[in-house]
This record gives C-alpha cells, sequence and structure tokens, in this order.
C-alpha cells in the first residue's frame, strides 16, 4: 500500500488540526492545547513547510501503514461518489495524529498501536495472512467481531475500543477532505447563484417593507 500518494506533511498537520474541530474528535485537551510541545519543538506554523521528522517523529511502520490504509479502507470504501479513505491518504492523518505530543493524541497513540497489532496478529491466526493482504470479506469478517462495543464480546472490549476509535478518526479525517464533504453534499460557505432579497411577507412581519 505504500506506492499511494503520501501526502505532503504541512498537509497532513493542517488536516489534523481540522479535523481536531469535528465533534468527533474535539476535546479540551486536543491537537495543541498545551501550547509548547516539550521535547518536540514548537507547534506548528502552518505557513511553513516542514519535513518529516522536523516537528515530531511520525509512529506508523511500513508493516502498519499497510494494515492501518487496509482498515481505512474497509471502514470507507470506494464507491461511484468518492475515493476511498486509504486512496486520499487517512491513513497519514492518523499517523500524524498519534505522532502529535499532547495528551489526546498520545492516548490514542497506545489504543491504535495495540489495536493494529491484535488485528493483524487476529488475521494471520484466522487466515494465515496479514489484515492487508485479506480479501474484503475477510476484512469484514474480522471487523465484525469488534466493530459494536455494546454488543462485543467481554474479552473483546479492548479491541472494540480501539476499532470505534480508529473509525471516529478514519471519519473526522475523510469527511474534511474536499472529496469527503462532496460525499455528503456539504456545500459550506459559497455565493447562491441567485438571491431576491428576503420573502415579501417576512418583510412585512418585521414591518420592513415600507
Amino acid at each position: 500500500m505504500d506506492e499511494l500518494r503520501r501526502i505532503s506533511r504541512r498537509e497532513s498537520i493542517k488536516w489534523v488540526i481540522a479535523a481536531s474541530a469535528t465533534a468527533s474528535l474535539l476535546s479540551t485537551r486536543g491537537f495543541g492545547a498545551g501550547g509548547v510541545a516539550h521535547g518536540y519543538g514548537q507547534d506548528p506554523k502552518l505557513l511553513e513547510t516542514y519535513k518529516p521528522g522536523d516537528l515530531w517523529p511520525l509512529t506508523l511502520t511500513k508493516e502498519q501503514r499497510r494494515t492501518a490504509t487496509a482498515l481505512c479502507d474497509t471502514i470507507i470504501p470506494a464507491d461511484e461518489k468518492s475515493p476511498s479513505a486509504g486512496q486520499l491518504g487517512v491513513h497519514d492523518f492518523i499517523d500524524e495524529w498519534i505522532s502529535a505530543p499532547y495528551p489526546t493524541q498520545q492516548e490514542d497513540r497506545k489504543v491504535i498501536l495495540d489495536g493494529l497489532s491484535w488485528i493483524d496478529r487476529e488475521s494471520r491466526k484466522q487466515f494465515k495472512k496479514g489484515f492487508a493482504d485479506l480479501s474484503d470479506e475477510q476484512k469484514r469478517q474480522i471487523c465484525d467481531e469488534i466493530c459494536f462495543e455494546p454488543k462485543t464480546k467481554p474479552n473483546l472490549s479492548k479491541q472494540a475500543h480501539f476499532f470505534a476509535r480508529f473509525r471516529d478518526l478514519t471519519a473526522g479525517g475523510f469527511y474534511t477532505t474536499p472529496e469527503g464533504m462532496k460525499d455528503i453534499q456539504y456545500l459550506g460557505n459559497v455565493p447562491l447563484t441567485k438571491f431576491d432579497g428576503p420573502p415579501l411577507e417576512v418583510l412585512a412581519y418585521l414591518k420592513l417593507n415600507q
């Protein structure tokens, strides 16, 4: 999966901050809430361009990136309206998120890394292959075991928590891209093609039509 386009560091950092403002990711201890990331450098200045390692080291190994990409694609696959989450580089966003040295991201780092390790081990246990090499049906079969926390078996509660968090990050990343916004038909702040003013009955009610 590493042959997929890798987004720039500046783009991924801006993406992290944009996604932090979404409801599923928002936290009072969110990205940059502590001001200075001691030991890692200053908070990112978004008008500058960074090379990998300039701010903080990224976390995912090549194999973990493959697993994360495959899981992103399982959660949000490509369809007739938009590319898959992996095709948009959501795994890069998740890598940047769990690498940031802030409390929320560091909590997520352990959850995500432990979960990726488990899902790969489970894939090899059930199908003798890593998760990224499974068929779509096999991937769904493993995800179905942990995709709904209230009904997950007690011995898989930790894995269900991982899946819920990974799914939130995947959705948060995907739906802050132009393609994701288009997928849900979000228009945002765009000019109207035609506006004839407020309705006359509204002006009359407000006594502004005189």
